[in-house]
């Protein structure tokens, strides 16, 4: 707003909305304290983000209202403050995610101008899931590999010692053995972490699930999922399925895997294969692809009790694991597989009795 020589504002033109209007239209959440850190005002979308009206604000203490950010107390007078992406508590409603900016009025010593502009839920998902995301997944990548491997590394050199030492051919026999079975595990753990870095584009086509399904059914039966029910919920009307077809063998696989050993031990394992459609179901793949029709369903459920909380929203973050002897390793080739066919998976507790899901979406073949 443009002002006089002399420094007053100049009278508001006809209809021109007056100062107190625009603080209170403002978009971003804003609170005006005095020397004494009492709020004086505060705007409509602040009462919309900390759920409390001006006129039960004024007249209070700032931290009262919210719990300002680490730093925000020891701050020196009349330079302002800021912090980006940092979590307050509001004591009426729940904790947020904003930039917490506050800065002094000219001319008014003491006085200051709060703003709290909630951070983008891009950088809240994306910029700081990544970072940590990549933190926790080099820590397990470091941890992972010293048991995985130096530890074989270790029985391989006792047993070398212990073979150049033995003259008994039965004890040579087994040394030798022990030697190749520890190369060959090693050798396997290595292979399956370069499947993530296989940047072939999949073998896109229309297949019929359920031949699919059932020999994956079949195959699991025989081996890691013996002895447990595998209950079969399937839509008979689905069309076919734009993916490819070893890779989404690999996921079922690996889905049923990870049921069998969550249900192993309990006095009812039960597990549940199901295929739905889910009409007008569309998701994004990736934060660099458009949203896309994915209405074609397969979920694997089981009884078992689910993944430990701290973990249950990184479970598709490699070295992620809530089994003592897992590698963390299985899901997130699950989710790149998906991803690479153009679907999502998604982790829920879900059910009356409650379950452990996981829920593939891909998209149908247009024929």
């Amino acid at each position: 707003m443009a002002t006089s020589r002399s420094g007053l504002r100049p009278p508001p033109q006809s209809g021109e909305p007056d100062l107190g209007e625009l603080f209170s239209g403002l978009p971003v959440a804003a609170i005006v304290l005095d020397p004494q850190d009492r709020v004086v005002r505060a705007n409509m979308a602040c009462e919309h983000l900390l759920n409390h009206s001006e006129r039960a604000m004024r007249g209070q203490r700032l931290d009262r209202i919210v719990t300002p950010p680490p730093g925000y107390a020891p701050r020196r007078d009349g330079h302002g403050f800021a912090a980006y992406d940092v979590e307050i508590e509001p004591n009426r409603s729940p904790r947020t995610r904003v930039d917490f900016v506050e800065a002094p009025i000219a001319e008014h010593p003491g006085w200051r101008i709060v703003t709290l502009h909630q951070a983008p839920t891009s950088r809240r998902l994306s910029v700081g899931a990544d970072r940590s995301a990549g933190a926790r997944a080099a820590v397990g990548a470091a941890a992972m590999l010293a048991h995985e491997i130096k530890n074989p590394l270790s029985g391989i050199r006792g047993a070398a010692q212990l073979l150049a030492g033995d003259d008994d051919a039965e004890g040579r026999s087994e040394l030798t053995q022990l030697i190749t079975d520890e190369v060959d595990r090693i050798a396997a753990l290595i292979d399956r972490m370069q499947d993530f870095t296989d940047t072939r584009p999949p073998k896109l086509a229309p297949h019929n699930i359920y031949p699919l399904l059932d020999h994956s059914r079949r195959v699991a039966l025989a081996g890691f999922a013996r002895g447990i029910t595998i209950e079969e919920r399937f839509d008979p009307s689905l069309p076919p399925v734009m993916m490819d077809k070893d890779a989404f063998q690999q996921v079922v696989m690996n889905l049923l895997k990870n049921a069998a050993e969550a249900v192993r031990g309990l006095p009812e394992p039960r597990i549940v294969l199901a295929t739905q459609y889910r009409h007008g179901f569309a998701m994004r793949p990736s934060p660099d692809q458009p949203r896309r029709s994915v209405p074609i369903e397969v979920s694997v459920s089981d009884n078992g009790p689910g993944a430990p909380a701290d973990i249950a929203s990184h479970l598709f973050e490699p070295f992620v694991s809530g089994k003592p002897e897992g590698k963390g390793l299985g899901l997130p080739l699950v989710e790149k597989l998906v991803r690479d066919m153009g679907g999502v998976v998604e982790y829920a507790r879900a059910g009356d009795p409650e379950m452990t899901v996981f829920r593939v979406n891909l998209p149908r073949a247009d024929l």
